[in-house]
């Protein structure tokens, strides 16, 4: 049983819909959950123990606020959640799109670790958990945004190798296609698109905002005390092999 009574984690993009799910499991095992996402998002989940907001894209902000946030303790864990694409392939990744997306789901995620490392150091101990994608692992689009991915776990396994003596450990998700508003603008331009994408999927399905949830709480928990500089796949086996393909020639 993940017990995690007495946890005090931050949670990025916790308005969102991987956050939301985040908030409400780890306050379902007992975490006092520190909520952050950007002015003006609401903050008012059942869960949330305390809320901050601030732009990930601000270094003076991520300062701020991890300050904030420390100064009623140094946090058990800090899970980097929040991010976004829409540069679906290379043709669409203009400069600008690939400044966006690479501070956004790469250097704020590194600037926000960075901004918590010396308070959990002090306390001996805590743990990181990035939300990278499949994306990282594999080319499934989204070129800018996943080579941010990617990028942040060559950065977890810094922190997973460098912080290690400090009891602190690094470990990051890497989710598959899950439902979220991030789908809705490709579904308004092919709503037959979720069909064809479960077709891709060795469950047969696309991955439940709550599975990976539920893999940063066991991340975070004490049941992960000896797993420090991982990835774990939450992806419904797309990565596990290239099922189209296979029943192609199996016919």
């Amino acid at each position: 049983m993940i017990e995690l009574a007495g946890h005090r984690i931050v949670v990025t993009g916790a308005a969102g819909g991987i956050g939301s799910a985040m908030v409400e499991v780890l306050a379902g095992f007992g975490a006092a959950v520190v909520a952050c996402d950007i002015d003006g998002v609401d903050l008012g989940l059942p869960g949330v123990a305390e809320a901050h907001h601030f732009d990930l894209m601000d270094d003076a902000a991520i300062e701020a606020a991890a300050a904030e946030i420390c100064a009623g303790g140094a946090p058990n864990a800090v899970i980097s959640n929040a991010g976004w694409t829409r540069a679906e392939t290379l043709a669409d990744v203009s400069a600008d799109a690939l400044s966006h997306e690479l501070n956004l789901n790469l250097r704020s995620a590194a600037r926000l670790s960075q901004a918590f490392l010396p308070a959990m150091r002090e306390q001996d101990g805590g743990a990181f958990v990035f939300i990278s994608s499949v994306n990282a692992l594999s080319h499934y689009g989204n070129p800018a945004y996943a080579a941010a991915k990617a990028g942040l776990l060559a950065w977890m396994r810094a922190i997973a190798t460098e912080e290690g003596r400090n009891g602190i450990r690094a470990n990051a998700i890497a989710p598959g296609s899950v439902r979220t508003m991030a789908w809705d603008h490709r579904i308004e331009r092919d709503p037959a698109i979720l069909g064809k994408v479960k077709q891709l999927y060795p469950l047969g399905r696309m991955v439940e905002p709550v599975e990976v949830a539920r893999a940063a709480a066991f991340l975070v928990s004490s049941l992960a005390s000896g797993i420090t500089g991982t990835v774990l796949p939450v992806d419904a086996g797309i990565s596990a092999g290239n099922l189209p393909f296979l029943e192609q020639i199996a016919v």
